[in-house]
């Protein structure tokens, strides 16, 4: 089974010969799948089994929270943004959680039942008003808002056998920046991001949550290093104080918020020695490649197995399913 520290990309439908050496590099640990590698889904069928002969262990990932963040579309159930949910919380806060861990189950479900092991979900930041980056993604307004429907996302997850990744640690909802085109900084102090920012990591690291990805966000009053490159945030505080155990995964290291420490190399170096148990290089074929050469030689310490994070694939519930994709329709989103 694959132990590497690289989740990297592939370019199109169907794989190249170039990407199949690479998948076969022992530090090849992760897969993640965007929009571009998806038509219908034979096609996605097709492309995971080659992914799978070249790798079987490789964890396969994609961005599928639902909403502006859902890459494969056609044929497969839209998901709504999650303020849906918060909205529907505000009018009937028991109907919304019911209906929230439904639509984590058939998210994931519908994900296993190709052979895909995690989606990147459930974002756990806060809706300031502030971020278009966030946004509609967020689950809500307020750190009790979030931590409600976020946590019955994440148990319909769990039932249908998927890992859940909280990100962006330790939160996004402020910055106005984008870190995909920008270095962000948010300004406030430590003291304000723990009343409000974190609560819904901590709420759901002490439920099971499975994985977490930082934020590519410097919190100038506490680091001077983006959250994703930082020791203090995650060893510190993620480990430590807030009494983390699963798994790190870097946010992509291709955005601008990783541009700061260098090139690839610096920046997957900088990621794992601050404590992240696997780098995503995106977009960036050379980059992934030299990514690959130098984790060869890299010495750094032991990382929490990504094995944890592979889908456990139960028989899929067909009634369940339609009834919630119904549900999902009449919620009109």
């Amino acid at each position: 089974m694959s132990s590497g520290r690289l989740m990297l990309d592939v370019q199109g439908l169907s794989l190249v010969s170039s990407e199949r050496d690479m998948l076969s590099h022992p530090e090849a640990g992760g897969l993640i799948l965007f929009g571009r590698n998806y038509q219908c889904k034979s096609q996605l069928s097709d492309l995971i089994a080659d992914i799978r002969e070249q790798n079987p262990g490789i964890l396969l990932a994609v961005d599928h929270e639902g909403g502006r963040v859902q890459r494969f579309r056609h044929e497969f159930v839209r998901i709504p943004p999650m303020r849906v949910l918060a909205q529907l919380w505000e009018a009937d806060p028991d109907k919304a959680l019911q209906v929230t861990e439904d639509i984590g189950w058939l998210m994931a479900a519908e994900l296993i039942n190709y052979d895909i092991d995690i989606s990147f979900a459930p974002v756990l930041d806060i809706d300031w008003s502030r971020s278009e980056i966030i946004g509609d993604r967020a689950f809500g307004k307020s750190a009790p808002q979030v931590i409600s429907l976020a946590s019955s996302f994440m148990a319909g997850m769990h039932d249908a056998g998927m890992a859940a990744t909280g990100k962006h640690f330790p939160g996004h909802g402020w910055v106005v920046a984008d870190s995909h085109l920008d270095i962000p900084c948010d300004e406030r102090s430590f003291e304000m991001l723990c009343s409000d920012d974190i609560k819904p990591f901590k709420a759901l690291i002490d439920q099971g949550l499975d994985a977490i990805m930082p934020a590519h966000i410097i919190y100038q009053q506490v680091d001077e290093k983006t959250a994703g490159f930082s020791g203090f945030w995650l060893k510190k505080i993620l480990r430590e104080q807030l009494g983390f155990s699963g798994v790190i995964f870097s946010d992509d290291l291709s955005m601008e918020g990783a541009s700061a420490v260098g090139g690839f190399v610096e920046r997957t170096q900088a990621a794992l020695d601050a404590g992240c148990d696997m780098a995503l290089v995106c977009n960036n074929p050379e980059g992934a490649v030299q990514v690959l050469s130098y984790l060869e030689r890299y010495q750094g310490p032991s990382t929490v197995s990504i094995h944890t994070m592979k889908h456990k694939k139960h028989a899929f519930d067909e009634s369940r399913f339609e009834r919630v994709q119904d549900l999902i329709l009449r919620l009109g989103a």
